[in-house]
C-alpha cells in the first residue's frame, strides 16, 4: 500500500472525533496504511510498572490513524491540499501544492 505522507509532513485531519486538528507525522506505516501523528487520536494507556524508577498509571498516548483520513498541509496557502509531482531540471522529483504552485 502507497501511503501519500512522509515523516516530518504537516497533515490536517480531515474526519472523525479529530478532523479540523493539524499535527505533524511522527511515523507512517505504510503496511498497514496507517499513520502516527503528533497531538492526534489520544487514547488512554493503562501501565504497570515495568522498571523499579519508572511509574505505571494511565498513560496518554497517540495511537495510529488511517492515512485516507489525513491530507497535507501547505503553509503558504494555510490549508489542506493535494499534492501533484513535477521534475525539476537537474532531473530531481519535488511534491508541489495543487493550489499555490509551493513545493515541499
Amino acid at each position: 500500500m502507497k501511503v501519500h505522507v512522509r515523516k516530518n509532513d504537516s497533515v490536517v485531519v480531515i474526519s472523525g472525533k479529530d478532523a479540523g486538528k493539524i499535527g505533524e507525522v511522527l511515523s507512517v506505516s505504510p503496511k498497514t496504511g496507517k499513520v502516527l501523528v503528533k497531538g492526534v487520536n489520544i487514547v488512554k494507556k493503562h501501565e504497570k510498572p515495568s522498571r523499579q524508577n519508572m511509574q505505571g498509571g494511565i498513560i496518554e498516548t497517540e495511537a495510529p490513524i488511517y492515512s485516507s483520513k489525513v491530507m497535507l498541509y501547505c503553509e503558504k496557502c494555510k490549508s489542506a491540499t493535494r499534492i501533484s509531482h513535477k521534475v525539476l531540471e537537474d532531473g530531481t522529483k519535488v511534491r508541489v501544492c495543487k493550489k499555490c504552485g509551493e513545493t515541499f
